[in-house]
């Protein structure tokens, strides 16, 4: 292209140049030879006009004295009727220039001029009119050549931009070149590479979720099949194949719910649902992992509230707080359901350590960790809390106690609180 772009900016300089240069050429040799002649008709008028002025002054005339009113250059011849034709210079050979003048008396005067000296000013012209035209030719070359680059840079940089962008690396250049239309090219490619990005980062984050998310209904299934692969009692077996059935919902629950959320944070399907049962299924799945590291999982508050979330949502929330506390905690860990305003409240806290001072503010944040996890879990949570309408916070940090707000549904009858488990 920048081959192209110089060629064509070159040919139509030639074509320019070809056409008024070879035009000022003939005009430029015309005026140059009808001056000339022009001053050797002037010359031959003056000279016939000293020769009769000395005529009538019954002057003198002779080449001497009529050398001094003719130009060295040329040459003259005088004829007067009666005496001997007078020759003033050197006559010149070849082609001359020639004006021949007569006066009253029959006096004729005759000067002539070598073509020569309008050639050599005929190769003058030519010469500074070919100089402008080299200088023409050349200042076209260096402006194309800008021109080229000018233009042939930006797209080099834009096949650059479009195979970064092929070859995975989506972040926008931002890079504009003055060029309307190659700066819309520019926009469109840094808004394809900010879309790219997106969607590569909610692939990605969809990607860390699901393992994240998946891990413990797998593992929940996982023992209940073991226990039943290493039992013959069939009470037991059914038991276990009833909590694995269960499992597997919530398996097909998690998936779904990231597979929305994925598509659209926002997207909700909230309903009324029974908290107590949402805690009594996060109860029993949890308390094996508890017992076997010797702490114990409680439960206490209010019982039959409903609120307004999805089960499913509300039930990872749980779990993401519990697992926490069993990874990161220590000692009991307990669940209290409370009410306040028209919101219902779960609280999870532990007797561990709590949360480091640097870590209160960014504790939601993706990659933010207290140990070596994913640190990937409550920032699921709370987005799972969010999309229903309810929020996950942090209200206390030695010892630990996070809150889970839902939407209360209000009831006529306050039952009793529960004793602790």
């Amino acid at each position: 292209m920048r081959r192209r772009l110089i060629n064509s900016t070159l040919a139509v300089v030639l074509v320019v140049i070809a056409v008024f240069g070879v035009s000022l050429v003939i005009v430029e040799t015309r005026t140059i030879s009808a001056s000339a002649q022009e001053s050797v008709e002037s010359e031959a008028l003056r000279l016939i006009s000293v020769v009769e002025s000395r005529l009538l002054g019954e002057e003198a005339i002779n080449s001497g004295v009529l050398a001094e009113q003719i130009d060295p250059a040329r040459y003259a011849l005088i004829e007067i009727p009666g005496r001997k034709p007078i020759s003033v210079g050197d006559r010149p050979t070849g082609s001359v220039l020639r004006a021949t003048e007569t006066g009253e008396g029959g006096e004729k005067v005759t000067v002539e001029e070598s073509r020569s000296s309008v050639t050599r000013e005929v190769g003058r012209t030519l010469l500074i009119i070919g100089a402008v035209a080299l200088l023409a030719i050349i200042s076209a070359v260096l402006l194309a050549v800008r021109q080229a680059n000018r233009l042939a840079s930006p797209l080099t940089d834009l096949a650059e931009t479009a195979e970064r962008l092929g070859s995975g690396d989506p972040r926008p250049r931002h890079k504009r070149y003055g060029v309307p239309e190659l700066d819309r090219v520019a926009d469109v490619l840094d808004s394809s590479a900010e879309r790219i990005a997106r969607m590569l980062t909610a692939e990605r984050r969809l990607a860390a979720d699901a393992s994240h998310q998946l891990r413990t209904p797998l593992t929940a299934l996982s023992m209940r099949i073991e226990e039943i692969s290493v039992t013959d009692d069939p009470e037991t077996v059914k038991e276990e194949a009833n909590i694995a059935l269960t499992q597997v919902e919530r398996l097909t629950d998690v998936v779904e719910r990231l597979l929305t959320n994925s598509r659209d944070p926002r997207t909700g399907s909230a309903v009324v649902f029974d908290l107590d049962e949402v805690i009594k299924q996060q109860l029993e799945e949890w308390r094996p992992a508890y017992r076997s590291t010797g702490r114990a999982l409680v439960c206490s508050g209010k019982h039959g509230l409903q609120a307004v979330g999805t089960p499913g949502a509300v039930a990872q929330v749980l779990a993401a707080l519990i697992e926490n506390s069993l990874m990161h905690g220590g000692g009991t860990v307990a669940l209290r359901t409370r009410v306040t305003g028209n919101q219902v409240v779960i609280e999870v806290t532990d007797e561990g350590p709590g949360v480091p001072a640097e870590l209160g503010a960014r504790i939601f944040e993706r990659a933010i960790s207290g140990r070596n996890s994913t640190g990937i879990g409550l920032a699921v949570a709370r987005d799972l809390a969010e999309a229903d309408g309810g929020r996950l916070e942090l209200l206390q940090q030695h010892p630990a106690v996070f809150a889970l707000f839902l939407s209360r549904v209000p009831v006529d009858r306050r039952p009793p609180e529960r004793p602790v488990r």
